[in-house]
């Protein structure tokens, strides 16, 4: 009956239950490829992202440059953001939201007058003949340029954006603020 007993034991430490070393690695690597997957949505979806703001930052532009002109320009439009941000004396309200003012505390500045925003760099600046000056005494332009341009091409965006003033958005492929073809 020993002999017997000891047969069983052996039994039971040669059986190995669990996964074999060449079963966990093929589990690992299909994890592998479906997170790799992943992150690839997810960087593409930024860079979309990304692009869709700086698109709205030049819809803002055009509208606080038209009511600028309208109210505070005497119909010339400001030549930088800044100017947007700064109300007439008495008001309350600038023209420009403040994520869009380089003069505002939660801005990240770039450039001589450009901030950052969803990774483009978005600026301004007067274009044409100068007009008379708005409601703080600066000078006005005839024209404006507005341009949101990626901070890294392909990591922050593709494309690059433009606008003046006759309202329509210009995008370039390679991420140039000197686009010519417009938004549909």
């Amino acid at each position: 009956m020993g002999a017997a007993k000891g047969a069983t034991v052996k039994k039971r430490l040669q059986r190995q239950d669990g996964f074999t070393l060449v079963e966990l690695l093929i589990v690992v690597a299909i994890i592998g490829i479906i997170a790799s997957i992943g992150v690839a949505q997810v960087l593409r979806a930024r860079l979309v992202a990304n692009e869709t703001s700086a698109i709205g930052s030049m819809r803002t532009v055009n509208s606080a440059q038209m009511s600028y002109s309208a109210s505070a320009g005497q119909g010339g439009f400001a030549t930088a953001l800044a100017t947007l941000g700064s109300p007439c004396p008495g008001g309350t309200t600038a023209f420009i939201a403040a994520e869009l003012n380089p003069a505002a505390p939660s801005a990240t500045p770039a450039g001589a007058s450009g901030l950052l925003k969803s990774g483009y760099v978005v600026d301004m600046t007067g274009n044409g003949i100068a007009g008379p000056g708005d409601c703080n005494g600066n000078v006005t332009n005839g024209n404006y340029v507005a341009t949101a341009v990626p901070r890294s091409v392909g990591a922050s965006g593709d494309r690059g954006f433009n606008t003046n003033g006759s309202g329509t958005i210009f995008f370039d492929t390679a991420g140039l603020g000197t686009g010519t073809t417009p938004i549909q």
